[in-house]
């Protein structure tokens, strides 16, 4: 179970269920700009030892994440890799609202605790 897509961008089955076979490598898949031709900005969250926990975990984390990420229109792209328990995401930025990382994060955190921001883009263009 390498990687989940857990929104838009996503890869899926024709059921709706996430495609659980190996996927391309991000920098193949991410979008780069969004419908506009601007720039998208991204962060990653670490969740330890996600891999490690047992399946109804993953997949109770797996859903609390994806219900934070559905409220923002802003999120063009996530992937959460098991293999390396990271979670990718792509924003189109929101002129007025820097903070949108740091918020979103904070919401992931709220319903994964253990999730942690390792990197973000704080300059969007």
């Amino acid at each position: 179970m390498p990687n989940q897509a857990l929104v838009r961008g996503g890869r899926h089955l024709p059921d709706g269920r996430p495609n659980l076979a190996p996927g391309q490598p991000l920098w193949q898949i991410v979008p780069t700009r969004d419908e506009h031709g601007r720039r998208v900005t991204d962060f990653m969250m670490l969740v330890p030892r996600l891999k490690e926990q047992p399946k109804i975990y993953i997949e109770m984390a797996m859903r609390h994440i994806q219900r934070v990420l559905a409220r923002y229109d802003e999120v063009v792209f996530a992937d959460l890799n098991l293999q390396f328990n990271l979670l990718w995401v792509s924003l189109k930025h929101r002129p007025g609202h820097p903070g949108m990382i740091l918020e979103i994060a904070g919401r992931i955190r709220l319903m994964v605790p253990e999730a942690v921001l390792v990197a973000q883009n704080p300059c969007a263009r």
